[in-house]
């Protein structure tokens, strides 16, 4: 019940504002069809009065949007997914896949080949047994076996019919490699067995604190605080590549030279290098011997893939250093646009529900679907070109504002 409470708050950004399109449809789609817009308009009154109390409530509520985003909602997302990872670590036998290996028991990899779901039977079991680390692994194949808990519900146990059990008898303390040449091996047939695996299945919570310095637990303040500190550690590391560049030897010459300029000194780009005559590229390759002109590519192409490895991890460092930026600021944009899509839904909703003259629940849901449809898409298509760097955050996070703004505009 708690994690469908924090889930239901999570959710609040993206119901309401297809719930404030489909009351303003309902309420104006109501008043049109019992001809009470008509007689607003018949005494002088305009669309606009007629909608200027509601319009004031849309900005109140838009206000409580914000701070709902700002204040309840990071704390809501902490506490659900702390909550969802604890369920998750409960009880590893709820999804076992089938045709994979599963690695969520700790120590141990598990491949199933088939199961049945109404008894809980596994079979076509291969177990691979890492509590006594990799040198001494234990590989047990099963024709079927099923996953137990003792009463305290601390230890997990698998009961497994008709296998082997393969192990190597490697003591640590042997010292020399010699005599590790030759080690004790162990192969065992059973046609009933069972295995215990140290393993917590109690309900623990986790620690809030990693999820509260991710960005969906933090509000605006150390949102700021966030994207400046990454930006700062990105823009340091990015001096420190381009000085490593600057200074770097390339045929024995630097592309900069050092010089001192208004008592400092400082890196200047190198004169242009000009040869008297032109190099003999020949000569200098199969100097002094011809045969080790395949010994100079090898070790200049081992060169050229070391240095590009580097650039490459160095680029990649760094690409996700600024992704996670990228999400610390869309998380702050989004912020603001719920409580735009508010007003922009009810600028929509309202004279739609004028012009349409449909009360009731069925019309008004229709067409509050269906203009929330074409948001969700442009929404999230905006989201994915902001969060992968092709767009501008704000661009991207702003797209369906900037879509919908227009049809309010025009329809009101």
């Amino acid at each position: 019940a708690e994690l469908f409470f924090y889930a239901a708050l999570s959710s609040v950004p993206l119901s309401l504002p297809l719930a404030v399109l489909l009351a303003s449809l309902m309420v104006f789609g109501n008043l049109g069809e019992k001809f009470e817009l008509t007689a607003m308009k018949a005494s002088g009154i305009s669309l606009f009065r007629i909608m200027k109390p509601l319009t004031a409530v849309m900005i109140f509520i838009a206000i409580a949007a914000f701070f709902f985003q700002n204040n309840v909602l990071p704390v809501a997302q902490t506490k659900m997914w702390s909550l969802m990872f604890a369920v998750r670590q409960k009880s590893p036998e709820v999804e076992i896949p089938v045709r994979s290996f599963y690695d969520q028991i700790p120590n141990m990899n598990l491949y199933v080949e088939r199961k049945n779901t109404e008894t809980g039977m596994l079979y076509g079991m291969i177990i691979y047994d890492l509590s006594r680390g990799l040198d001494n692994t234990r590989v047990i194949l099963a024709d079927s076996g099923r996953f137990n808990f003792t009463e305290d519900k601390t230890r997990l146990f698998l009961h497994m019919y008709s296998g082997e059990m393969f192990e190597n008898m490697r003591d640590n303390t042997m010292g020399s490699s010699s005599s590790q040449r030759y080690l004790p091996f162990r192969r065992e047939h059973f046609s009933e067995k069972e295995v215990y695996f140290p393993f917590d299945a109690n309900f623990n919570r986790i620690d809030e604190s990693g999820i509260r310095s991710q960005w969906v637990g933090q509000n605006i303040t150390q949102l700021r605080a966030s994207i400046d500190s990454i930006g700062h550690q990105v823009d340091s590391i990015g001096d420190i590549y381009a000085r490593e560049i600057r200074e770097a030897y390339y045929f024995g010459l630097s592309p900069t030279v050092a010089t001192k300029v208004e008592g400092e000194t400082v890196l200047i780009p190198r004169p242009e290098v000009t040869l008297d005559k032109p190099l003999d590229i020949d000569s200098i390759f199969q100097a002094p011997n011809p045969s080790f002109a395949k010994s100079y590519i090898t070790q200049a192409l081992a060169k050229a893939k070391r240095q590009k490895q580097e650039y490459m991890y160095r680029s990649l460092a760094l690409s996700e250093q600024a992704k996670l930026m990228r999400r610390h600021d869309i998380e702050m944009q989004k912020k603001f646009t719920l409580s735009f899509a508010c007003i922009i839904f009810f600028f929509i909703g309202a004279p739609l529900g004028a012009i349409i003259k449909k009360g009731g629940f069925g019309t008004p849901l229709i067409l509050s679907v269906l203009l929330f449809i074409v948001y969700f898409i442009i929404d999230n298509a905006g989201n994915k070109l902001a969060r992968d760097g092709k767009w501008p955050v704000w661009e991207g996070i702003w797209l369906s504002t900037a879509v919908l703004l227009p049809l309010g505009v025009y329809l009101t």
